[in-house]
């Protein structure tokens, strides 16, 4: 296997930004292989596979609007970029602006694909977002 250059981590990380931040289903599944896995909670079981990927993101999707993200720093070793980020989004359910930080870990396979994805991640309410309106659903 070729080990990543740093041009390979900030590569991935701008196309998952702009899945995150377009709310585009079809370009994050695109990132992950078919048998990847994603764990975006460390105490909970991972998801494995694009069906239970592309059901996160959808989630995801639904459940957000306006959201942000930003790479802090990023490092290579072998094929795993791992990175520091910050991130915001509103809650389409109540308007609330939740700001993030986190850190998270990606194995590509050679072909530039998410094999395994960890997140850790902190969340906090820091407000109320005056330009949307809240809907449910």
């Amino acid at each position: 296997m070729t080990p990543l250059t740093p041009g390979d981590g900030h590569d991935i990380l701008e196309r998952y930004k702009r899945a995150l931040e377009r709310s585009d289903v079809d370009l994050a599944v695109s990132l992950y292989r078919e048998d990847a896995e994603l764990r975006p909670d460390p105490f909970e079981p991972p998801l494995a596979g694009d069906l239970a990927i592309r059901a996160h993101w959808n989630d995801l999707v639904a459940s957000r609007t306006n959201a942000e993200f930003d790479a802090e720093g990023a490092w290579v070793s072998g094929r795993t970029v791992l990175a520091s980020w910050h991130g915001a989004y509103t809650r389409r359910s109540s308007a609330e602006r939740i700001r993030e930080r986190g850190f998270t870990t990606i194995e590509l396979d050679d072909n530039g694909l998410i094999a395994r994805q960890r997140l850790w991640v902190i969340e906090r309410n820091v407000g109320t977002d005056r330009t949307y309106e809240p809907h449910e659903g």
